[in-house]
């Protein structure tokens, strides 16, 4: 962060003023408009959903309230690739539609999937779990105390619900909420495939096609900025507001039993998303992957799934004990030392990959050009470029962005480890890597997997870092189906992307298992 600040103060103003007379303000406009549109839609679906099977029973509500998370497997640009397919013009849909109605291509009206709106639908889809997740849980746990006490003052379901029980789960939902503006923001590969020019398409561009370091830094600044303020707004609207439950017991919500159109409607509004965000999708790049006639095990395909894996599992691995190793530290030196150190590692994920890329290209990129200059300077060797462009610095990067998610999950099995097996092993005469090693991984193993599990999906889908900061000829999964469907050929982008979609399925099966359980 620190890094895009100077680079970006440093740039000189003739790039500020240019970026404020061109584009500045067309990308701070679509990126604000994206956010309220994904914002918007993750709220309705995602706690529309959570209410309707956490507060009413009708036919098939124990399975949607499990799949409902599966959307969730899928990157957006990969829903957008799909949906371009049928929906574009010379898609199935509106040549059905011409073949139909004998109408020309000037003679109807068809929205179109390439815009702004068409990112925010394919951003609402795979992200409102987000929401659903966080709103289920807190419905699930409100008291039917406050609800009940609502109806018999004379309000109706809907305005006990909008009045007491939307108040009670505001901060679940916020933060799911937030979320998945965070991951609007930080989007690449859907608003880059639409021509949607926001903060993260600017940064690209600016990086590669205009060779503008300045100018990449100065977006990166502004994208920045733009995501605390964002958990900073969210932060301040909250105020002071908190809610208590009172009394010791906790009644359970009764649930209302849906009987004729009020049931086939509950039915039907939860299983759409469900249709659009998963199963179509599905459908639909297999019948891809089928007519692109490409083999997934040629030697090529298996280079990318190489690489992709490699990276993965690599920063899987770092990530995941970088995680141990503060977590376990705050755990034997709790203080304001190690809670601020946790706190500065969980700000990573607020960050867009492009601002991480900005963040470390611009440091390593000077040091190894200083390291290159003395070299020659004092013994004539040239050492060229030794950490900008390699794996390592790609690797640093996913450990920025995903060590927040480590933490979480290993925070989660560490509460369950109490502090008398710390006394306990530290009275039978083991030290601190001793207690670690024997006391807390074998508990934590369970915890530590599922974070391995999470930072290495995460790493396959990661696309805008990757895109800037991957070596040269060094080509992932993701890379592929982006540059496949840059070039119009998504039929080919399909075999990637349905590869990138089953490994998303891993950790969500997990989460379904989860829901289920808790259900």
């Amino acid at each position: 962060m620190f890094a895009v600040a100077i680079a970006a103060v440093t740039g000189g103003t003739d790039t500020v003023a240019h970026l404020v007379d061109t584009v500045l303000l067309r990308y701070t406009g679509t990126t604000l408009f994206l956010v309220l549109l994904v914002a918007a839609g993750t709220g309705c679906v995602g706690v529309g959903a959570a209410w309707l099977v956490t507060m009413t029973r009708f036919p098939g509500v124990r399975w949607l309230e499990v799949v409902l998370v599966l959307p969730l497997a899928f990157p957006a640009y990969v829903l957008a690739y799909a949906y371009t397919f049928i929906l574009d013009h010379p898609g199935i849909v509106q040549t059905t539609l011409r073949d139909v109605t004998g109408w020309g291509p000037r003679d109807y009206w068809f929205p179109e999937i390439r815009s702004v709106g068409g990112a925010a639908l394919m951003l609402v889809l795979v992200l409102y779990p987000y929401v659903y997740l966080l709103a289920r849980a807190a419905f699930v746990q409100q008291s039917a105390g406050a609800f009940l006490a609502a109806r018999a003052l004379g309000q109706t379901s809907l305005q006990a619900f909008w009045r007491v029980s939307l108040p009670m789960a505001r901060p679940a939902i916020a933060s799911g909420m937030l979320l998945a503006v965070m991951e609007t923001i930080a989007d690449f590969g859907t608003v880059s495939y639409f021509g949607v020019q926001t903060f993260a398409t600017g940064i690209y561009t600016s990086w590669f096609s205009m060779a503008d370091r300045a100018a990449a830094a100065q977006l990166a600044l502004g994208l920045l900025g733009f995501a605390l303020a964002l958990a900073l707004a969210e932060r301040i609207s909250r105020g002071q507001a908190r809610y208590h439950q009172a009394g010791k017991q906790h009644a359970k919500m009764p649930p209302t039993d849906l009987r004729g159109w009020k049931s086939a409607a509950a039915f039907a509004l939860c299983a759409l998303p469900v249709l659009l965000g998963f199963l179509l999708p599905v459908v639909i790049l297999v019948d891809m992957g089928f007519e692109s006639e490409q083999d997934i095990f040629t030697r090529r395909y298996l280079g990318f799934l190489q690489n992709s894996v490699t990276l993965a599992t690599t920063a899987a691995l770092l990530t995941v004990g970088a995680a141990v190793c503060l977590g376990f530290h705050q755990r034997l030196r709790p203080g304001r030392a190690s809670a601020f150190a946790g706190y500065v590692a969980r700000l990573g994920y607020a960050v867009p990959g492009g601002v991480i890329a900005v963040g470390l290209m611009v440091p390593f990129a000077a040091f190894d050009n200083a390291l290159d200059a003395w070299m020659r300077a004092n013994f004539e060797i040239k050492t060229g470029l030794l950490v900008t462009g390699s794996i390592w610095l790609l690797v640093m990067a996913y450990m920025v962005r995903f060590l927040a998610a480590a933490l979480g999950a290993h925070e989660g099995g560490q509460a369950t480890v109490h502090h008398n097996m710390d006394a306990a092993a530290r009275s039978l005469g083991q030290g601190p890597i001793g207690m670690l090693r024997r006391v807390h991984l074998p508990i934590l193993t369970p915890s530590l997997m599922t974070a391995l599990l999470i930072v290495f999906v995460d790493v396959m889908k990661e696309l805008p870092a990757t895109l800037i900061m991957r070596p040269f000829n060094y080509d992932t999964l993701a890379v592929q189906a982006y540059r496949l469907a840059s070039d119009e050929r998504l039929e080919g982008a399909a075999v990637p992307s349905l590869v990138i979609m089953l490994a998303g399925l891993l950790p969500v099966l997990l989460i379904c298992r989860q829901v289920r359980r808790s259900g």
